[in-house]
């Protein structure tokens, strides 16, 4: 096999990113589309130059000619979709967050590992460039050991509606979830390991969802503070803070760029000049390690995924008490 051909699974907008930035991924090709709706399908096979158009979900995962699927449901039917997936034998790159809790998780792992499927949670911010080249910063020790590590993702989403698809409770509604995943995942990215004790300052949408989130974690030698909101647009920068410099990380859930400091003053920096939106590093590197005959991503591995739903539950459970 030379190539990887994909389907995917819903057709929304991230999907419409997947599909825009799989252009830039060697051996990789859209060969499917199957969505709630034909017709949603339909719409999007046509802007994405006429491939085929499956009746429903199942059709997709019989189709002999799709070798891997990107799942972009909503969050409440992620473990479905990716178990459905592993039983008809294709690889899966599931939208974050994977579950809605860890439980959820669990049997997605162990169904995954048992058959030697595929599965990689497309948490995607973990491969770009830039917050690549700032973890090779971290690592080599320009900033010493960490001290602090500051990082926040929201937007508005207004007007509130309990059928709106981030605050429907139905579908796995809220910020922690839907935005706080990104601050959640660099923790984990960064660290790797979970606090000692939570502090949670939360907010609540009136049908009970939370829409703004800050949470400080305690890990013993240094100190987290994340935050996510529905209520406002936030900086959404993150800072890894050293005894001896910090890094600065623009709009780092999709960020372009990198920036070492020595107190005030810029020392190094790194922007990687890129066309693509960014998705196209975590599709490349599925594709990459799917046609090595790998079962399992090195960098987002399905115990990370395990870990950050763990690190999301706890949090929650902090806000809730």
């Amino acid at each position: 096999m030379s190539r990887i051909r994909w389907g995917v699974l819903s057709t929304g907008r991230i999907a419409e990113q997947f599909a825009h930035d799989l252009a830039f991924v060697d051996n990789a090709q859209l060969v499917g589309a199957t969505s709630r709706t034909r017709a949603n399908a339909q719409a999007f096979a046509e802007r994405h130059g006429g491939i085929p158009v499956f009746d429903d979900y199942a059709a997709m995962l019989a189709a002999p000619d799709i070798d891997a699927v990107y799942v972009a449901t909503p969050h409440t039917l992620h473990a479905g979709n990716t178990l459905d997936a592993v039983v008809a034998g294709k690889a899966v790159l599931c939208e974050k967050p994977f579950t809605t809790t860890p439980a959820e998780l669990e049997p997605v792992i162990d169904a995954a590992r048992q058959r030697g499927t595929y599965v990689m949670e497309a948490m995607w911010t973990w491969f770009l460039p830039a917050i690549r080249r700032a973890k090779a910063w971290i690592d080599a020790g320009r900033i010493g050991r960490i001290v602090q590590i500051k990082a926040d993702f929201g937007y508005p989403q207004r007007p509130y509606s309990p059928d709106m698809r981030v605050y429907d409770a139905r579908l796995g509604g809220g910020a922690l979830l839907e935005m706080g995943v990104y601050p959640v995942a660099l923790l984990w990215l960064l660290l790797g390991r979970h606090p000692e004790r939570i502090n949670v300052m939360a907010k609540f949408a009136p049908n009970g969802v939370e829409d703004d989130l800050t949470a400080i974690l305690d890990y013993g030698d240094c100190t987290a503070t994340i935050g996510t909101s529905f209520r406002a647009k936030l900086q959404n920068w993150a800072y890894v803070i050293g005894e001896d410099a910090y890094i600065a990380i623009p709009d780092f859930w999709r960020t372009h760029e990198c920036v070492l400091f020595d107190l005030d003053k810029p020392v190094d920096q790194f922007h990687d000049g890129r066309k693509s939106l960014g998705l196209n590093y975590e599709t490349q590197a599925v594709t990459d390690d799917l046609l090595a005959g790998r079962t399992e991503s090195s960098i987002v591995s399905l115990d990370d995924s395990l870990n950050i739903q763990r690190l999301m539950a706890a949090i929650r459970a902090a806000a809730e008490a």
